[in-house]
């Protein structure tokens, strides 16, 4: 075994996520992740399925005493989020991660990591390819698209599965398995765009917000970081009290379900209007920094002069809307759950902003435990969108996993782990989407459960994977497994 990895521990668990961060796999460009996952089970003389979604499916049988034990599916997803920070040189679509061991630590510089969820791969892998790890009948089951909204889970055909019990393995904290998950939805406010000539004698400036520390939009939501979506708009209606705003592009954030940690805007100015508006952003730093301290201390914004002609800029109206989306549409936490101490109900996030030709969007990922609070979220957006004689998109809606008092692998991994750490886990639910709720949805009677090592600050470059908490998780799952008769 060769790589920045070889000399961890378990071994095979960290040779196949290396090998997995050599292969590009964002999401929607799975086919090499997949290609390899197929070439994996054939090399291994075992069962696979590979459908036209590129979900992969790999089946072994049980090991010896094992036979009549339930059938279990693990499960994860072969996706990940791909971002990098603006100075890093990276092409996600060829090169692999530069994975480097900071302690106790895991992490790719520059770049996210992909720890979630190529973890559950690494585990599924090396316990595919182990001799010695007893187990039930298993069937593997890695999906595309989980990232940009559980699309591969969707696409299951359930012919192809005969398990009873469910292991995901896509959660972030070891210590809580999780055992019931937050619905969702993708939505798209968009804005048609008027557009007008531009004065002449001004000059191109370009807006911007950086320094936010982002992350995972349903994980870390309840941590109320900074939006840079929502900061901008802030900044552009204060802006538009006190000049005749013209700008002519907006923009931020990079996938849907993070939090964004960057927004532009591209305004044209004269030389007055650039020193009254220099001065209001160095007000506005001084107002967010002390806002965000203590969650988003690095926030910086800035205005810099840019080349080039610009002919036209958004209409007046067009501007009024865009602040009036900007300013009204729902952001964060909407609702805390009354059972579930410090779980958050209810959250929107407005991941991305972008501006084409004819028309601005905002894309938002709507989320609760709660299918008609989701819904009213959803239909605050619809109201938005009226009173901006815009359209509202709906997309890739998936279903909550609700709680089952009688799950048999629940009590079966709250047994292991106790055995195993002396202590009893926490059992606990998440407000972000998983798998599960199409799972159950699609296979009917099955029993569930979610669990996965320590991760940090997943879908940002900063995400990291404990070593550590990665074995003793490993370490859980075969345990678990064996205890399944």
């Amino acid at each position: 075994m060769s790589g920045v990895l070889r000399d961890l521990k378990p071994r095979d668990v960290f040779y196949y996520f290396e090998e997995i961060t050599k292969i590009p796999h964002c999401s929607g460009e799975e086919e090499n992740i997949s290609n390899y996952l197929v070439s994996f089970a054939r090399k291994h003389n075992l069962e696979v399925i590979q459908d036209e979604a590129l979900n992969v499916i790999i089946k072994k049988k049980a090991t010896k005493g094992y036979e009549n034990a339930p059938i279990v599916i693990l499960q994860g997803h072969m996706d990940m989020v791909c971002e990098k920070n603006k100075d890093t040189v990276h092409d996600f679509s060829k090169d692999p991660l530069d994975l480097k061991i900071d302690g106790d630590f895991i992490r790719a510089n520059g770049t996210t990591l992909g720890a979630d969820n190529g973890i559950a791969l690494a585990y599924a892998l090396a316990i595919l390819a182990s001799n010695d790890i007893d187990h039930p009948a298993l069937e593997v089951l890695i999906t595309t698209e989980e990232e940009t909204g559980l699309v591969g889970a969707g696409k299951i055909d359930k012919k192809n599965l005969n398990g009873k019990i469910l292991i995901n393995i896509d959660s972030e904290e070891e210590g809580i398995l999780l055992v019931s998950c937050a619905g969702g939805i993708r939505t798209k406010v968009e804005l048609p765009i008027e557009w007008k000539s531009c004065a002449r004698n001004t000059t191109s400036y370009l807006l911007t917000v950086r320094g936010l520390k982002g992350g995972h939009s349903g994980m870390e939501i309840n941590k109320e970081r900074g939006n840079s979506n929502i900061i901008l708009g802030r900044i552009l209606y204060d802006l538009n009290k006190e000049i005749d705003l013209s700008v002519y592009e907006v923009s931020g954030g990079a996938k849907m379900n993070a939090i964004p940690r960057e927004a532009d805007a591209k305004l044209v100015l004269n030389e007055d209007e650039f020193m009254l508006v220099k001065s209001k952003i160095n007000n506005w730093n001084d107002i967010l920094s002390n806002e965000l301290k203590s969650k988003d201390s690095g926030i910086k914004v800035e205005i810099e002069k840019i080349e080039g002609d610009v002919n036209r800029i958004f209409s007046t109206d067009t501007i009024e809307k865009l602040i009036t989306v900007y300013r009204l549409i729902p952001n964060g936490i909407q609702s805390m759950s009354m059972d579930i101490e410090g779980l958050v109900e209810s959250s929107t996030n407005v991941g991305v902003v972008t501006t084409f030709d004819k028309k601005i969007v905002f894309e938002s990922n709507v989320r609760s435990s709660v299918r008609t609070l989701k819904n009213e979220i959803v239909n605050r957006e619809q109201v938005l969108a009226d009173i901006i004689d815009g359209e509202l998109v709906k997309e890739a809606e998936y279903p909550e996993w609700q709680y089952d008092p009688d799950s048999y692998i629940r009590d079966v991994f709250i047994d292991a782990y106790t055995e195993k750490f002396g202590e009893k886990p926490e059992v606990g639910a998440i407000h972000a989407g998983l798998e599960c709720g199409i799972f159950k949805e699609k296979l009917g009677d099955i029993d569930m459960i979610s669990f996965g090592p320590n991760m940090y600050d997943v879908h940002t470059p900063d995400e990291s994977i404990s070593i550590s908490s990665t074995g003793n998780m490993w370490e859980l799952l075969k345990l678990a497994l064996k205890k399944i008769k």
